[in-house]
């Protein structure tokens, strides 16, 4: 599999959680460059759940600031009333796991360290420095809406939503199958601040 870009920079400033999440995924794809791609694998559990794995690659730029970009791959194990998001390096391996249950979300590092917030949305922001909507993914992942306010939906020619614009995020979503959409784009500007995301999906219909 193509690496979308073999290039990270890390903000000087970055909190410490940020710096080792991001210098664990610029260790991953420098070993995918030398050894190829592993696909990530899928979140164990028992019973009826929505999951989906995939490459993720987040770009961000601002004017005067180094841009930053992160990659690598997910699986996204939603049950209902527990998710559970794991991020991995290209070579496949498990860097971090989300858990988020109706009492708030816990990020489990692969060295065992843990960080707690009220939601998942701002657990990435603190420790990828990028506010995330994950609330808003179990909805987008399945080619919803969801709750809140929509501007400028559009739909494919089979009655999908292709395109709207959510909770600050312009969305396009695509290459459908029986799940949802197979590749979405979310970007979103905060100021003069640039948050450019691509999820593309590998999981196969079941």
């Amino acid at each position: 599999m193509a690496i979308l870009s073999t290039r990270i920079l890390i903000a000087a400033d970055a909190r410490p959680g940020r710096r080792r999440l991001l210098s664990l995924l610029a260790a991953g794809i420098v070993g995918a460059v030398l050894a190829g791609c592993a696909g990530p694998a899928r979140i164990p559990g028992e019973g009826q759940a929505f999951e989906r794995t995939g490459r993720f690659a987040v770009n961000v730029t601002e004017p005067g600031v180094a841009p930053e970009a992160v990659q690598g791959g997910f699986a996204w194990r939603d049950a209902g009333r527990v998710l559970r998001l794991d991020l991995t390096n290209p070579l496949g391996s498990t860097l971090a796991r989300i858990t988020v249950q109706p009492s708030g979300a816990v990020l489990e590092h692969s060295d065992g360290s843990t960080e707690v917030a009220a939601d998942a949305d701002a657990l990435l922001a603190q420790v990828v420095g990028v506010a995330m909507p994950v609330a808003n993914l179990r909805d987008w992942l399945q080619g919803r809406t969801g709750a809140g306010s929509v501007e400028a939906l559009q739909h494919d020619s089979q009655g999908r939503p292709a395109s709207f614009s959510q909770e600050g995020w312009r969305l396009r979503l695509s290459r459908y199958d029986a799940l949802g959409p197979g590749l979405l784009r979310l970007d979103r500007r905060d100021g003069g601040r640039q948050i450019s995301v691509r999820l593309a999906i590998d999981t196969q219909a079941r």
